[in-house]
């Protein structure tokens, strides 16, 4: 019988179980990581992360496994967590990490508040990816009488939609959220996400993960949400996310590199049997 050891982390909420597969991995099945994100009969999160050896230099490859089963390239509260678990481990402050998408530099800014360069976004409709060249069309979404236009497109490791709405407490992101998730525009789904503009330098987020559902927070999203505010709106460079579970900080100055500020935190360690 097949022992597994995990470690149960989250990032405001955004919560992840990882399992370390340097030395011995194992290959989980779609149905078995679906069990293992289950919240009522397994351990329960958002995503599944694997940390495995590279072999072409030392380093860490780590990868992202949705509670629907999917696997994604990226997730950047997960990212952030599993940098300080390494780092940790290894006794430093600064660290880069590979995914399949891309390398990510992170150091600890203080204790468990840990920071890292997510990399340029894209914006070309082929990158998000979207099924066609959107164009001038107006794209609006309507559900239960109320309507999302002017949407944002862009790719941050994964695809993303963003909505800038007066008050996101009116806009339902459990029912919006899938219905835009697996619209037929978007032929890798997409994540959604749902702001209001607070200041200039502050921004209130509700996120709907492709794969996951709902989430108390988002740090991909929070990039999005920050690129598109900055490149649409003329927000600061240096803004607040603020989703359910907390405060994001994200820095981005166009044309460069996206910059993720947060908390992360250890909840329980443990193993099980497969």
């Amino acid at each position: 019988m097949t022992i597994l050891k995990f470690t149960k982390m989250h990032g405001l909420g955004n919560d992840f179980v990882i399992f370390d597969q340097r030395s011995n991995g194992y290959g989980f099945t779609k149905d078995e990581v679906v069990k293992i994100a289950d919240r009522n009969t397994g351990i329960g999160c958002d995503q599944i992360i694997l940390i495995k050896a590279l072999t072409d230099y030392d380093g860490e490859l780590i990868e992202f496994y949705n509670s629907s089963g999917e696997e994604v390239m990226a997730c950047g509260n997960g990212s952030r967590c599993v940098a300080n678990l390494l780092m940790k481990e290894k006794n430093v402050n600064e660290i880069t990490i590979k995914t399949k998408e891309r390398s990510l530099n992170c150091h600890r800014v203080s204790d468990d508040i840990i920071s890292i360069d997510m990399g340029k976004p894209k914006f070309d409709w082929k990158e998000i990816p979207l099924k066609e060249d959107p164009g001038e069309k107006q794209i609006v979404f309507t559900f239960g009488g109320k309507s999302l236009d002017s949407p944002f497109f862009v790719n941050v490791g994964n695809p993303h939609i963003v909505f800038f709405v007066n008050n996101i407490d009116k806009f339902d992101i459990l029912k919006f959220g899938p219905e835009i998730e697996n619209h037929d525009l978007f032929p890798e789904k997409i994540n959604v996400s749902i702001a209001n503009v607070v200041s200039k330098n502050e921004i209130n987020l509700n996120v709907w993960e492709r794969g996951a559902g709902y989430t108390l927070a988002c740090g991909t999203g929070a990039c999005a949400t920050a690129v598109a505010a900055i490149s649409s709106l003329n927000l600061q460079n240096q803004l607040k996310v603020s989703l359910p579970g907390g405060t994001l900080e994200i820095h981005y100055k166009i044309d460069s590199n996206i910059i993720m500020s947060g908390e992360t935190e250890i909840s329980f360690e443990g193993s099980f049997e497969l």
